[in-house]
């Protein structure tokens, strides 16, 4: 296929070249109806740019095939047979994924790690799932993919499962083996959904870790939002195969999915994919080689531990993605929040992830020297400085067996079923209602329909005090729980 070529980009600039009047949507005119003072912040470009696709982009009956000109290349460029543009993130089109596999009372697969946005699909749906709990680092507290003798045992206790949804990277940047999983899964017949949203790009350097597509699993999903290059809620999903009927998928995305979709989300991925197919050998090969010399003067700062190969290995991960600078700061008598609190507002140094012990920075093709040698330069001064942070409270960290909460109740009966607030101090042993989920990573801690124990309260009420998130509770102080009414 003609990767030079970028659908949607080419149908915005002839409609701008043919001066079209717009009277339908959006109301904003091509952004002549934008207040000026939002124009000096945001540019009018960027209203200029924002074109529906039918009727705009397209014409009305969308004979031009734009969009799906778009999508056949980026499932050219990256080995599907099929691609899907999602406006609306990848916590829709993991939805769509898992909905085109299971159905309301059905069972699947789920890795207990994974995203609330799975957990939201589960609760839509009504599919049951059954837990594959991941490898669990009891010395670093991490979370890792499982592996592929945990999915085999998982199909042979529940047969009639209907397929597997594994998460890989994690947030971290820890990976799990997919051609095995793949293997095991299609052992079975069974398809392999792969939420591998922090995975956008991999299929375009050797030296990544493996691609999903490439790696046999049926349907993936991927953010690239996150690891590429393109506006918040810019998601694909990529199908292979045939255990997953595309049909069925683009049924389950059009019910999900807006109808008045943002034309940016589009561009950028059209863009963004001729981007890689031309020039992502060489920009994602500078990318690494900038993130391997900001791991190896991390590692040198007194302090500072660059967590790396350490994590991988048989009973851990199967590969770590080395654009993923994971940085334990426990030995500065800190933990990761106050870290990347003190990054933000000392150094104007965002970063993606932290935790009780660390912090996660997310390199990708877009950075370079300057800006490696400023987070380099801030997590000097972070070494030096702790010693004037306070010390923060001890984080109640549980076991793996004590995170693993009992499901009693399929989590759609206990979230839309009869439910009462009560005060934390009587929650254990009630069936929660709601989810809880420190953020990010964003997987929950507790769901609707599990056994809530002391133990994952306590960590979660430590937490709270040390500088964790927890946005989705009621109670966003965690007085008191949502359960499950007697």
């Amino acid at each position: 296929m003609d990767h030079s070529r970028a659908p949607v980009l080419e149908a915005l600039q002839r409609y701008h070249e043919r001066a079209f009047v717009p009277f339908n949507a959006p109301g904003h005119k091509q952004g002549r109806g934008i207040d000026p003072r939002v124009l000096d912040v945001v540019g009018k470009d960027v209203f200029r740019s924002d074109v529906l696709t039918p009727n705009g982009l397209d014409t009305r009956r969308v004979e031009n095939s734009v969009l799906q000109d778009a999508q056949d290349l980026m499932a050219d460029a990256v080995g599907a047979d099929k691609t899907f543009f999602s406006t609306c993130g990848s916590s829709l089109s993991v939805k769509s994924a898992m909905l085109s596999v299971a159905g309301p009372g059905e069972k699947i697969l789920v890795v207990r790690h994974a995203h609330k946005s799975v957990i939201a699909g589960l609760i839509i749906s009504g599919v049951d799932p059954v837990w594959v709990h991941p490898r669990w680092d009891t010395e670093r507290h991490l979370s890792h993919p499982p592996g592929p003798d945990d999915v085999r045992a998982a199909f042979k206790a529940e047969p009639e499962a209907k397929g597997m949804l594994l998460v890989t990277p994690t947030d971290y940047g820890t990976c799990g083996d997919i051609t095995a999983i793949a293997e095991v899964c299609h052992e079975f017949d069974r398809p392999l959904i792969v939420d591998e949203a922090w995975g956008a790009h991999l299929p375009f350097h050797s030296d990544l870790p493996p691609w999903a597509m490439y790696c046999d699993a049926d349907l993936c999903v991927t953010s690239v939002h996150k690891m590429g290059a393109a506006v918040e809620q810019s998601s694909v999903f990529h199908l292979q195969g045939d255990r997953v009927d595309p049909a069925v998928l683009k049924m389950r995305e059009d019910l999900l999915g807006t109808t008045s979709a943002s034309s940016l989300v589009y561009l950028g991925l059209d863009g963004w994919r001729r981007q890689m197919v031309e020039h992502g050998k060489e920009l994602l090969g500078g990318a690494l080689t900038l993130a391997r010399s900001v791991r190896a003067e991390v590692d040198r700062i007194a302090g500072l531990h660059l967590v790396g190969d350490e994590v991988v290995g048989p009973e851990y991960a199967s590969s770590i993605d080395p654009l993923k600078v994971m940085v334990d700061v426990s030995d500065l008598g800190i933990n990761g929040y106050q870290a990347a609190d003190w990054l933000r507002e000392e150094r104007r140094i965002t970063v993606g992830l932290s935790d009780h012990r660390r912090i996660v920075a997310e390199f990708t093709h877009a950075d370079d020297q300057e800006t490696a040698s400023a987070f380099l330069r801030a997590m000097e001064d972070l070494a030096d400085s702790a010693d004037s942070l306070p010390r923060p409270p001890r984080v109640d960290l549980p076991t793996p067996d004590e995170l693993e909460l009992r499901t009693e109740m399929l989590p759609r009966d206990a979230f839309f079923g009869e439910t009462e607030q009560i005060a934390v101090q009587k929650a254990v042993g009630r069936i929660a209602a709601e989810m809880i989920t420190p953020y990010p990573p964003g997987a929950p801690a507790v769901l609707p329909g599990e056994v809530i124990n002391k133990a994952v309260l306590d960590y979660l009420r430590s937490g709270l005090d040390a500088g964790m998130y927890i946005p989705d509770a009621v109670d966003g102080k965690l007085d008191s729980v949502r359960v499950v009414a007697r």
